[in-house]
């Protein structure tokens, strides 16, 4: 079976309300990791003011996925943001070779990891503006430390 077929099936699979595991980077998206609280809100917040279009609700950003057990967010940002994105203290940048668990589409709340914004087809949160937020809000404590839990791993 080839690439696209087996991407269609796990397609498939997050769409029946099974987690997906997708290699981060190529053909997806990399993922930004920072700790949740009141900052990371606020830029959410402003994301959804940034990426709202005519037809959109009050939540417009990209997709956000929040852990509250570990209390981080990760947010889905273009593939090659990793190679772009310069130390900081607030968060960290992720692509290959790591891979991403994704909830279930319907997963919106807790218990688990959740959709905090929706996956959709027609939009990721862009790095430099995700990254100006940060830089502005700096939500702490760093998440370099911690760790991440079920949502990310090295691919083998």
């Amino acid at each position: 079976m080839g690439p696209l077929a087996d991407r269609i099936r796990q397609i498939a699979r997050l769409m029946a309300g099974d987690p997906l595991h997708l290699p981060l980077g190529g053909a997806f998206f990399d993922v930004v990791v920072a700790t949740n609280g009141p900052e990371a809100s606020a830029a959410i917040d402003l994301l959804d003011e940034l990426q709202r279009a005519e037809t959109d609700g009050p939540e417009a950003c990209g997709p956000v996925i929040e852990d509250p057990d570990l209390a981080l967010l990760y947010w889905l940002v273009p593939s090659g943001t990793s190679a772009q994105w310069p130390p900081c203290g607030y968060a960290i940048c992720f692509g290959q070779p790591h891979t991403i668990t994704l909830p279930p589409l319907a997963q919106t709340e807790p218990p688990g990891i959740y959709w905090r914004r929706p996956c959709r087809a027609d939009r990721l949160i862009p790095g430099a503006p995700l990254r100006d937020l940060l830089d502005r809000y700096q939500p702490a404590p760093v998440p370099y430390d911690a760790p991440l839990g079920p949502v990310l791993a090295t691919n083998p």
